[in-house]
């Protein structure tokens, strides 16, 4: 049920051995980036129609995924194409150490299954939007395909995270990209829940922080 899911999720900074599926991957890019439909708005403008909001429908985003434990996939760097729903391979395996230095250097990140690099292409909005609040609406049009992502995760009973501790010019020559028409926002990852673990909040096998009931619940 839907509530569930939004009670279960959860950041995890721990994952299981076993490696993601094919099948799993997919489904977490079909149901987050996806093109879902076309919206036909005159004969020269069609607009994406995804699971998440974007201003305008302009869509700036994009995704790139580091695969390093997926079954049936070559470990390496894909960008996904999300009218096609498949994965263009335009990299090798991303060395340890300078993945996890891309991520702010932690170190637990680095060992999910597949990690996920949001950019966006600023000239989508832009076109549109021709003044500087036009860059906030692609920060929130990231934090709402971020939500999805950890939602849909959850429901599939993957163990998510999400960071903005970024080393930008890192990513960004991994990713082939400028840094400037197009620059990284966000990363997130995901991995297999580890062995009877509800909730993984820490890097270690520390037990789990105290919690209590907010006040509408002791009433």
């Amino acid at each position: 049920p839907f509530p569930q899911v939004l009670l279960e999720r959860r950041s995890w900074r721990r994952f299981g051995r076993r490696a993601l599926t094919l099948n799993e991957l997919s489904t977490v890019l079909g149901l987050t980036w996806g093109t879902q439909q076309w919206m036909h708005l005159r004969p020269e403008l069609a607009c994406p129609l995804k699971t998440s909001p974007s201003g305008g429908a302009s869509h700036s985003l994009e995704v790139y995924v580091v695969a390093r434990r997926v079954r049936d996939l070559t470990a390496g760097v894909y960008r996904y194409a999300p009218d096609a729903h498949g994965l263009v391979r335009i990299g090798d395996v991303w060395p340890h150490g300078a993945l996890r230095e891309s991520l702010g250097g932690q170190e637990w990140a680095c060992e999910a299954g597949a990690i996920f690099f949001m950019t966006a292409v600023f000239p989508r909005m832009q076109w549109k939007y021709k003044f500087a609040r036009a860059y906030r609406a692609v920060l929130l049009e990231a934090g709402h395909f971020c939500q999805t992502f950890c939602l849909v995760s959850t429901w599939m009973n993957l163990a998510p995270f999400c960071t903005a501790a970024l080393a930008d010019t890192l990513i960004e020559r991994h990713l082939r990209i400028d840094g400037i028409a197009e620059s990284v926002i966000y990363a997130m990852g995901i991995g297999p829940r580890p062995a009877r673990a509800a909730w993984a909040p820490w890097p270690d096998h520390a037990p789990l922080p105290e919690r209590s009931a907010p006040a509408h619940q002791r009433r």
